[in-house]
């Protein structure tokens, strides 16, 4: 009974503190959150992967941020849209799902700008300042996600804007368990920014815009 007793104090504290971490993160990244009439044009719009179905086609998840990307570059709110996700394995491509998915909606592909390193949110907000020469950024994602995602880019030296799109209907055990998960996400955000800092893969510099 004890040792029950211990463990649950112990879980408690665990949970409270990770809890607030959470409230924390999204206290700072509020003022970075704005709805859509009060987006800011920026150049580029990013979006995060968010996994592939088996037939290799984006996510609804994914499907949902980039119906969100398309439709600021149909209002001229952005003039490029930067699709960073994993490319790891070859049977997997995220970014080519995504772009080809983007052309069959009629966006077109020359302002379509693939980013195959993007395997965490941390390594897509750093390479697109390292690698793509970016000082702003719009981030299309879900609401349980945005949070950490202006975070990390803010905290890697862009100018953020966060949209929370729009979401279709999820599996519900999915939908709980992305957002259980985004409790330790943060807590992993807080280190990789202020202890470990790690550097993703890198490469040559590929500017986006001369």
């Amino acid at each position: 009974m004890r040792y029950l007793k211990t463990f649950l104090i112990v879980f408690l504290i665990v949970f409270f503190l990770l809890g607030g971490f959470r409230v924390a993160m999204l206290l700072i990244s509020e003022p970075l959150i704005k709805s859509y009439d009060d987006i800011q044009a920026m150049p580029v719009v990013m979006v995060p992967g968010a996994g592939l179905l088996r037939d290799g086609t984006p996510s609804s998840p994914l499907r949902d941020r980039l119906d969100a990307a398309a439709q600021l570059y149909r209002d001229g709110k952005v003039q490029k849209i930067l699709l960073t996700g994993d490319n790891r394995f070859v049977n997997y491509n995220e970014p080519g799902a995504m772009r080809n998915y983007l052309i069959q909606t009629g966006i077109p592909e020359e302002d379509l700008v693939l980013d195959y390193a993007g395997r965490r949110t941390y390594d897509s907000c750093y390479r697109a300042k390292a690698i793509f020469g970016l000082d702003e950024i719009i981030i299309v994602t879900q609401p349980y996600h945005l949070p950490r995602a202006v975070f990390l880019c803010d905290k890697l030296g862009l100018e953020t804007q966060g949209l929370p799109i729009e979401q279709s209907e999820y599996i519900r055990s999915r939908f709980l368990f992305w957002n259980f998960r985004e409790i330790f996400a943060t807590l992993a955000a807080y280190w990789d920014i202020y202890i470990s800092k790690p550097l993703p893969v890198l490469g040559e510099p590929e500017p986006i815009f001369n």
